[in-house]
């Protein structure tokens, strides 16, 4: 029997149609990955499965049950049923997910009271049920947590919680883990396959990254411009693509055991150097240390990889080397001397453009800031020296006046480039520039950092916690774990020859693209019991 079925959808907002013509099922207890770049329409498909788009001027036409729940034509009141109760979804950014006042167990108690009208203490202690079932460790105490006392891993596993106190027979997960590090990925993609299994609830997986849907699912539907591409068995769509989108998409992917192409960097001078640096943060009783007896050293022309689970202190040292961050103890050189304090010749490229973009200037403003603070005051070489950095990082001269919504997540990416660029640097240090990106729009960035490498002989601090990403770009790799650095060498042999069983764990929780393979992982591995 058909838990979903979806026929001839389509969804458009004005003048744009986000869905055309797309027709899909799920059947009761199976796993369906909706897969493509951003903007192909995942996640206005997962939205219309609960209705999500009434009252929103959207529109929506063809065919969606869930559950037996005739979607376009429920009433208000059927759909209030419907979500949570027989549907639940799992969004991508738990935080703006959870209330930052309440606790916890006291959110999840509540969804549970809205869809059951049970006692305020049955949903306290289903609450403390749900979060002891996806691997929160001490489910009790902390069900009173809230959640920026959460880590990321944890957070998502509260939201899955979340979406399982009513027992759905669907669990709608839109991108669940992005952003997250591969072992915390590993883990929630293992909770997922645990659940279905107990539980026999069907699973529609949303996702950008084509090595998710390998580990997770049944069937694969490809999506591009909002139109189904390819649809299938998920061994038969990743092993052997019928359809030349499909295999763009997979030929985009990087891959852990893929040499760097290309030739290694020549060993330059060194350009940038940490000695033994410790930060530490907190006051007493709570002070840590983020990063402890950190030494390294960055070379002219090449590429230094950070890699480490979210804690490791890759951020930390990241901002430690571009001078935001002073050390506790040891010191920063650069170009020979000691570097305190903000430098134009080492700059960053942050995770997130839009927090570090200013939403009411235009963006050629923000990437003027270094070149004012540097003394130019000629308006007109500002205006022809920022628009010259936006043609180079494959933007357009117009672009100048826009404002940052008004830009892609990969274009923003691109801002941010040009905007470290225009202090005319000799290092970059990059802290997941493209973590949040598709795989297509990731291989652009990270082919244009890689031609401006070239082009200018920066040297490169590439953080994240992609290994696969981090061996594509990278001449050299530091591995990090709780502050301290574990492994430091050639990429290739740190890859191929691992020293270190933290590195070996690392490597075995990248996604692999062959089902087969990724179920015996999965079965390697078990379940751990917490993030």
């Amino acid at each position: 029997m058909s838990l979903v079925e979806v026929t001839d959808l389509s969804v458009g907002f004005g003048s744009l149609r986000a869905v055309d013509g797309l027709s899909f099922t799920l059947a009761e207890g199976a796993a369906l990955a909706l897969v493509g770049e951003s903007g192909s329409g995942k996640s206005t498909v997962a939205g219309a499965l609960l209705g999500l788009h009434r009252g929103t001027g959207a529109r929506v036409t063809g065919s969606v049950r869930v559950a037996g729940t005739d979607v376009r034509h429920a009433s208000d009141e059927e759909l209030r049923r419907l979500r949570g109760a027989r549907a639940a979804m799992v969004f991508q950014d738990p935080l703006s997910s959870l209330d930052p006042y309440y606790a916890v167990g006291d959110q999840i108690a509540e969804v549970h009271r809205v869809h059951t009208r049970v006692s305020r203490r049955a949903a306290r202690a289903r609450a403390v049920e749900v979060l002891d079932r996806v691997g929160i460790p001490d489910a009790a105490r902390r069900a009173r947590s809230r959640p920026h006392e959460f880590s990321g891993g944890m957070r998502q596993r509260a939201l899955i919680a979340m979406a399982l106190a009513c027992g759905p027979d669907l669990l709608i997960a839109d991108e669940p883990t992005t952003a997250l590090d591969v072992t915390v990925q590993a883990q929630i993609l293992d909770l997922l396959h645990t659940l279905r299994e107990e539980t026999g609830m069907g699973l529609l997986l949303v996702t950008h990254d084509v090595g998710v849907a390998a580990e997770s699912v049944d069937d694969v539907l490809v999506m591009r411009h909002g139109r189904a591409v390819e649809y299938g068995p998920a061994g038969s769509v990743l092993a052997a693509p019928a359809q030349a989108y499909t295999r763009e998409l997979l030929d985009a992917v990087p891959r852990v055991d893929a040499r760097r192409t290309g030739s290694p960097a020549a060993a330059g001078e060194v350009v940038l150097e940490a000695t033994g640096v410790r930060r530490e943060f907190g006051r007493g009783k709570r002070r840590f240390a983020a990063v402890d007896d950190v030494s390294l050293t960055v070379r002219r022309g090449e590429t230094l990889g950070v890699v480490g689970e979210s804690g490791s202190g890759k951020t930390t040292l990241g901002r430690m080397l571009v001078g935001l961050l002073e050390p506790t103890a040891g010191g920063i050189r650069y170009a020979g001397r000691p570097h305190t304090g903000v430098d134009p010749a080492v700059q960053m490229v942050f995770q997130d453009p839009v927090s570090s973009l200013n939403p009411r200037r235009g963006v050629g403003e923000s990437i003027a800031d270094p070149l004012r603070a540097g003394g130019e005051r000629d308006e007109q070489r500002i205006r022809e020296r920022v628009t010259g950095l936006l043609e180079r990082v494959g933007l357009d001269r117009a672009h100048y006046d826009r404002y940052p919504h008004e830009f892609s997540g990969g274009q923003r990416q691109r801002i941010g480039i040009a905007r470290a660029l225009a202090a005319e640097p000799r290092v970059i240090v990059c802290d997941e520039p493209v973590s949040a990106l598709d795989v297509t729009t990731q291989a652009q960035v990270v082919a244009l950092l890689g031609e401006l490498q070239r082009e200018l002989g920066l040297a490169l601090v590439f953080i994240a916690h992609d290994l696969a990403v981090v061996r594509q770009v990278s001449d050299r790799v530091a591995v990090m774990r709780r502050g301290r650095l574990v492994e430091y060498g050639p990429a290739d042999e740190v890859y191929d020859s691992p020293r270190e069983a933290y590195t070996r764990q690392l490597l075995a929780a990248v996604p692999a693209l062959d089902p087969e393979l990724a179920a015996r992982r999965r079965a390697a591995r078990g379940e751990p019991a917490a993030v």
